[in-house]
């Protein structure tokens, strides 16, 4: 069932471990998964941002740069959609992941069940979904949001986001002004089997802010989740 619902998929994996490297690579082939390995930063932002893969799967600890650096760079460039593995199990790790774009962090060791699991959800999301309609473009304010081609401007000006970063701005526009729970973010926007905490929302909701300019963009209700609305200012 795993490699019907996997068939043709190309994931890069970044892991500078041999051992872990040969158990992945063992296990997504099993899957019906074509993967290329490489085993540095440096390789893995260059390949990452030449050919086209469906997804990364990176480790943090690289022997020629940190992978969050890595999962930055690739960012800066490219859409596809990144899930880190990495032995550190600090939350501050996992939140500066995911604020630097990565979609999804799993702490070592870790099954394959659940790695292929991850992978199918985080492909499902970053993929075209049948469940969004080709709408019109959603005007809010000087905020343009294209849910068919998932392009966001700001008085007409580009705006990058990540795959993750517009499916929560597009959960908070589906009723500007309306306040959603953290839990009910975290419950769309996010797989429902992630087991990490809310504040990867909050991290998010920083970043966009961050991109569209204006903290106003989106407001936090204490104690209870955020809301976008049209700054004042």
């Amino acid at each position: 069932m795993i490699s019907e619902e996997n068939g043709g998929m190309r994931i890069l994996l970044v892991e500078d471990d041999p051992s872990v490297a040969a158990s992945v690579i063992d296990g997504l082939v099993n899957a019906s998964i074509d993967v290329e390995h490489v085993s540095s930063g440096t390789e893995a932002i260059a390949r990452a941002l030449s050919e086209n893969f469906d997804l990364i799967l990176l480790d943090l600890g690289l022997p020629d740069m940190d992978g969050q650096d890595v999962c930055r760079s690739v960012r800066e460039k490219s859409r596809t959609p990144i899930i880190v593995l990495s032995a550190r199990s600090d939350e501050i790790d996992r939140v500066l992941a995911l604020e630097f774009g990565a979609d999804d962090y799993m702490v070592k060791p870790f099954g394959m069940r659940e790695l292929i699991a991850r992978i199918r959800a985080v492909a499902r999301r970053a993929g075209p979904a049948d469940a969004t309609p080709p709408t019109a473009t959603q005007d809010i304010g000087p905020l343009s949001i294209d849910r068919r081609t998932q392009k966001v401007y700001v008085n007409g000006q580009d705006v990058y986001l990540t795959p993750k970063e517009f499916g929560l701005l597009a959960f908070l526009a589906t009723d500007p002004g309306a306040v959603y729970r953290r839990n009910d973010i975290m419950s769309e926007v996010w797989d429902t089997n992630w087991y990490g905490t809310t504040k990867t929302v909050d991290a998010h909701v920083a970043a966009l802010r961050k991109k569209l300019g204006n903290q106003e963009w989106i407001e936090a209700v204490r104690g209870v989740g955020f809301r976008l609305g049209v700054p004042d200012s």
